[in-house]
């Protein structure tokens, strides 16, 4: 096998790398600033980052006048990926999705603890020498109603800790419910008027939450977002808990986030008593950036030594996604040189595309059976031709 090298260039896991070891792909990890990424990128198969560098059109051109034929972001989000202008290049994004699934759970129910009980104002208080409890007075979740905005995989993480924990009503709304989920589903309008505790889950870069939504809420409401800070127009955040519309927030995301450690940090939401913030934690625990590191890892080794699409972003992970009428063709062979290219010329004769061709040897004979995806139905006179080629033993549909 000819040497597959992988550039991580804002680094990884040991976990990670012992993947890739194994899978026998060779890593550096030597950090790049743009232009001696862009120099250098087209030397390697994949490149794989976090958050810190960004995968601009210029990388990505770069990247694919040499061997880069993948880049995989070790998270969720891949705002800092230039998506569009990858696909424009064939080169394939994927990401590392589940990872962070409990570590943002966890922390969505840490914040939505803390502005109900307002522990982090009575930590603050305390620090500065303050003994403060009758004006620090909270409210439980126990029995309170949850709307989540977004149920994919974090949503429903958040409602299963809701609904064991504290006995929570969890209603939701989303493009796609699953109903398997044991979230109530209804439209977002209701999830909002109903809810005393609304999460924000849906990612994106698109504000789900404005003015005329906060109009909706109870004014005993809270908001909890751990998704990204474009998701909540922040002027409306910031006059609903002002203005007292709301009973208050917790963010752990916003629409400007300083870049490097020890920066000044201006959101004027630092100015409310009403709201508890963190600083983009979601995915920050030792575990989540172990199961993140594996897994990037795996989906872009797969897909290097594979062709496996699992967690693309810019490619239907499986032909079901693209949603046009699929057929199977299985055909029984021998496992030498030129059956397949006889059988796709067959194929592209009759006006045939292949979507998709699983191959495996079966036994220890010598032959395969390859199972073919396509886009038509296949005749009986077309089997008959696929018959007909040297080597192919039986077709079947």
């Amino acid at each position: 096998m000819l040497c597959v090298k992988v550039l991580l260039n804002d680094g990884l896991e040991k976990e990670g790398l012992k993947i890739f070891y194994e899978a026998g792909i060779e890593t550096d990890t030597k950090k790049r600033d743009l232009a001696a990424l862009i120099a250098e990128v087209g030397n390697f198969d994949a490149l794989v980052v976090r958050s810190a560098t960004k995968v601009t059109r210029e990388v990505l051109e770069a990247g694919a006048k040499g061997k880069l034929k993948i880049v995989g972001r070790a998270g969720v989000g891949y705002d800092n990926i230039d998506a569009a202008a990858a696909s424009e290049f064939g080169i394939v994004v994927k990401i590392a999705p589940y990872g962070s699934t409990n570590a943002v759970a966890e922390l969505t129910v840490g914040l939505m603890l803390g502005i109900s009980r307002k522990t982090p104002q009575a930590h603050a208080s305390l620090k500065s020498g303050v003994w403060k409890k009758d004006s620090l007075k909270g409210t439980e979740l126990a029995y309170k109603t949850l709307g989540l905005l977004g149920c994919g995989r974090i949503g429903q993480k958040v409602a299963q800790i809701a609904k064991r924990a504290f006995d929570m009503e969890v209603i939701g709304y989303d493009i796609k419910p699953c109903f398997e989920s044991g979230i109530k589903f209804m439209s977002k309008e209701e999830v909002l008027a109903k809810a005393d505790y609304i999460s924000v889950h849906t990612g994106g870069k698109d504000a789900v939450i404005g003015e005329k939504e906060f109009a909706l809420m109870k004014p005993t409401a809270y908001v909890i977002n751990t998704s990204r800070g474009s998701n909540i127009d922040q002027q409306a955040l910031f006059k609903a808990l002002k203005e007292g519309k709301i009973a208050g927030a917790a963010t752990d995301v916003y629409k400007e986030e300083p870049k490097a450690e020890g920066a000044e940090f201006k959101d004027q939401l630092k100015e409310l008593d009403n709201i508890v913030m963190s600083s983009h934690l979601g995915a920050s625990t030792a575990e989540a950036q172990r199961e993140t590191s594996t897994e990037i890892a795996r989906v872009v080794s797969s897909y290097l030594l594979g062709g496996d699409f699992t967690n693309a972003v810019n490619a239907g992970e499986s032909i079901e996604v693209e949603e046009k009428a699929v057929y199977t063709l299985f055909i029984h062979h021998r496992d030498v040189p030129g059956v397949f290219a006889a059988i796709d010329k067959v194929l592209a004769d009759c006006d045939i595309n292949i979507r998709a061709n699983y191959s495996r040897q079966i036994g220890n004979s010598g032959y395969a059976i390859s199972v073919y995806v396509i886009h038509k139905k296949v005749t009986a006179d077309i089997i008959n031709k696929l018959k007909a080629i040297p080597n192919v033993c039986n077709v079947k549909i």
